[in-house]
């Protein structure tokens, strides 16, 4: 994606906007040298067999899940937290990914032990949505004083 915020960016936000202390923003997975979740969680479990891990995401990349290679494994290996995004979230749960794994969804008073779950288990958060799109969000970023 050409209008995708440099990895530094993104990362820096992230760390903002991640504010409890159980949760730890890295640029592991740049260190890992892995292209595809798959196999960087895979490496993550193997590296850190004590740890629980949970892959969180919005409801536009559940939508295009199908795509992503061994997308079916991913839901195996790792619980999934999955986060509503406008205007995907309808057609993301309409999709192929949710309804292959429909079984495995938890409803959201299981999702504070999500990580406690073997996979495959899914959860979908329903929240206030921002009106922004990431793209005009960047473009204040980029016009706003630092």
């Amino acid at each position: 994606m050409s209008d995708m915020a440099p990895f530094k960016d993104r990362l820096d936000s992230a760390s903002v906007v991640a504010r409890d202390p159980r949760i730890i923003v890295t640029d592991l997975e740049a260190k890992l040298n892995t292209r595809f979740t798959i196999d960087s969680m895979k490496l993550l479990k193997t590296s850190f067999p004590e740890k629980r891990f949970v892959w969180i995401m919005g409801a536009d990349n559940l939508l295009q899940f199908p795509q992503w290679k061994d997308w079916e494994k991913l839901f195996s290996t790792v619980p999934i937290a999955i986060f509503d995004r406008a205007p995907y979230s309808v057609q993301a749960l309409a999709g192929k990914a949710a309804q292959v794994f429909a079984r495995s969804r938890l409803t959201t008073q299981y999702a504070r032990n999500l990580a406690d779950f073997t996979p495959p288990a899914w959860t979908f958060f329903r929240m206030p949505l921002h009106p922004a799109t990431a793209t005009e969000i960047r473009a204040n970023r980029k016009s706003s004083p630092s």
